[in-house]
């Protein structure tokens, strides 16, 4: 199920929306080379967060082959680096896509310097949550899911009826209908949460289930505190009434 769109109004122009999106595109097309496989394995290696070089002194986890050259991320830094960093077209384009969907009315309900760094705070828990998931893993994370995913959580609280509009492909068969926030994203919190769960102490690659579902709810805790409730009054879809 893609999101199409939602039918929640834009109120103002959502500028750190613009510019999370430029970063991201930015990076992908000069520091990883637009996906090309050289280039974009030393950025994966380099600016993606490695659990293991944070939790221990031994690069190697147990049982585990290295997948990058020792030392070569940025350690602590990486935590930062990683969340603008992507594996792939469909990486990016599917991040940027959902950012696009949810985050305009996020970052209406807090504007936009509030918005960037609860944006930043939500993508430091995904990383916190994917490390602590697996403390000796050597397998770099990158991506911009787990702040996207704090996105996710925070318009849950705010706009839980407003109502997305999906497009479901079968086959050759297209289906596009409405379903409210709650359900929608409930429904994706929840195919975190198995995954999270099936992922546990896997040594190879794949979605950081973890990342997503810790940034979700950071996102949900942290709109409470970083939401401005004078900008909230003006929007018609607010809360559950």
């Amino acid at each position: 199920m893609i999101p199409i769109r939602d039918d929640n109004p834009q109120i103002n122009r959502p500028y750190g929306v613009y510019a999370l999106i430029v970063v991201n595109v930015v990076a992908w097309l000069l520091l990883q080379g637009a996906g090309q496989a050289e280039q974009l394995y030393a950025s994966i290696c380099q600016f993606g967060l490695v659990p293991a070089d944070l939790s221990s002194t031994d690069f190697i986890g147990a049982g585990q082959e290295a997948i990058c050259p020792a030392n070569s991320s940025l350690g602590w830094a990486g935590t930062v680096s990683s969340m603008f960093m992507h594996g792939g077209w469909m990486h990016i384009i599917g991040n940027m896509w959902f950012l696009w969907i949810f985050g305009d009315n996020v970052e209406d309900a807090m504007g936009t310097p509030r918005f960037l760094v609860f944006y930043v705070l939500c993508g430091l828990a995904a990383a916190a949550a994917q490390t602590f998931s697996n403390l000796e893993s050597i397998i770099p994370m990158v991506g911009a899911s787990g702040a996207i995913g704090g996105v996710m959580g925070a318009y849950i609280v705010l706009y839980p009826k407003v109502k997305v509009h999906l497009l479901f492909i079968l086959l050759i068969l297209f289906f596009r209908f409405r379903v409210p926030a709650i359900l929608m994203l409930g429904y994706w919190a929840l195919i975190q949460i198995v995954g999270g769960f099936t992922s546990i102490d896997s040594t190879e690659g794949g979605t950081a289930f973890w990342a997503h579902l810790g940034g979700f709810v950071a996102g949900a805790l942290l709109v409470l505190l970083f939401k401005d409730d004078d900008m909230l009054k003006s929007h018609p879809y607010y809360g559950w009434n």
